[in-house]
């Protein structure tokens, strides 16, 4: 029995849009947090903002994008063909 696949709507899009919103403000203001605790040093706050939350945000996307119905698996794709090109003479 196959299975039926439906496409996410506008209704996911924005909620993948506010979800991201929330994931960057919830990110920045704890990595603020941190920094004004003095737990996160100057350079220490630089190196989670230039390199630890690019990746948060990575996970972020893809938490919510399987959550809303965006996810693909093995079904969803399909064999790519490349016409042959005659050389010119």
């Amino acid at each position: 029995m196959s299975d039926l696949k439906i496409a996410p709507g506008p209704g996911a899009r924005s909620a993948f849009r506010l979800g991201m919103w929330a994931a960057a403000v919830a990110g920045l203001s704890g990595i603020g947090l941190l920094h004004w605790t003095a737990v996160l040093t100057p350079v220490l706050t630089g190196f989670v903002l230039l390199l630890l939350f690019p990746i948060y945000l990575v996970f972020a996307a893809s938490a919510l994008s399987v959550w809303l119905g965006y996810g693909k698996d093995v079904t969803d794709l399909r064999p790519v063909y490349r016409e042959k090109r005659e050389k010119a003479p």
